[in-house]
């Protein structure tokens, strides 16, 4: 499901894939919580994303992990967001690229933009509408306009590209017990209503981008599901945003903790990059780059290349 993103009303040639670097700034996310909380930490750690090659920056500033109380106020979370955006906007120039460089790109077409685009992961009107007239390209929302309905407006008002996510309940109990009758026509019909409405309210289709939202309302069986029946939801024509990186389906299923996730994470990115999934939100970009590139290689090779002749 390959579609060129829009922003600014403007397309971005479409590339083999689009890896987006996880930037929190937060001091309780599940994985890298505290680790990125200043300021200076976190411009620092989102250069080194788009230098290993994340085509895109998530920048976050209130968690949605399981358990979380979302007790952040709005004027806190832009604190900690604002003068990250800042200095991302500052990336200038072709990155040295680490071992972006060492690909083959007449076999792996990789393109990088002069500077990353910037997301802003939140479901929170005012952060949004901030981060929006700063410059930010878009709006990753959880909430999927859910629990701040003021978010539609803004999102309808401005026209950034949207990351309309699946999310049952809320972080604070939304693990506690997630059921669904079958889970797959269950979020494809959550896609198509909060797809209608989206374009009714005057977002263009082309700027919606898809999420299952795993590990959000959903237990193993749920993600596993979702994950099978990727080829289900190419009749929306939209492309799919994949967050799995480093995910607790990975403790449930191989009794992993938090991490030793890096090879499990890498090996459910590749299979579903062959299922059509070239948009990918992960912590580690380096090792993502070389499983994609592997990937779009053995998928894309040339077939006067293959051994067909025996």
């Amino acid at each position: 499901m390959q579609y060129p993103l829009q922003f600014r009303g403007e397309a971005v040639e479409p590339a083999p894939f689009y890896i987006w670097g996880i930037v929190n700034t937060t001091p309780d996310s599940f994985y890298d919580g505290g680790c990125y909380e200043k300021a200076d930490r976190a411009a620092a750690h989102a250069r080194q994303l788009w230098e290993q090659g994340a085509c895109i920056l998530d920048i976050g500033g209130a968690s949605s992990r399981p358990g979380a109380q979302q007790d952040v106020s709005s004027l806190e979370e832009w604190q900690r967001i604002a003068p990250v955006i800042s200095a991302v906007q500052e990336f200038s120039g072709n990155a040295a690229r680490s071992g972006a460089d060492k690909i083959r790109t007449d076999i792996v077409p990789l393109q990088f933009a002069e500077k990353p685009l910037i997301s802003i992961d939140t479901w929170r009107a005012e952060v949004a509408e901030k981060a929006l007239e700063k410059g930010v390209e878009i709006i990753n929302d959880i909430s999927a306009f859910e629990w701040e309905p003021e978010l539609l407006s803004v999102v309808a008002a401005y026209k950034p590209m949207y990351v309309l996510m699946h999310c049952q309940g809320r972080p604070q109990t939304m693990q506690d017990t997630p059921v669904y009758k079958n889970v797959v026509q269950e979020v494809y019909a959550f896609f198509e209503e909060k797809m209608n409405i989206l374009v009714q309210k005057g977002l263009p289709e082309e700027n919606i981008i898809l999420d299952f939202g795993i590990g959000f309302g959903k237990n193993l069986e749920h993600n596993l599901a979702l994950l099978h029946n990727i080829a289900f939801f190419e009749t929306l024509k939209r492309p799919l945003l994949l967050g799995l990186s480093q995910k607790s389906m990975f403790g449930h299923l191989l009794g992993q903790d938090k991490h030793e996730r890096s090879i499990s994470t890498q090996v459910c990115t590749a299979l579903a990059m062959e299922k059509g999934i070239c948009h990918h939100r992960v912590h580690e970009v380096k090792e993502t780059l070389e499983t994609l590139a592997l990937t779009y290689a053995v998928q894309n090779i040339e077939a006067e290349n293959t051994g067909n002749n025996r």
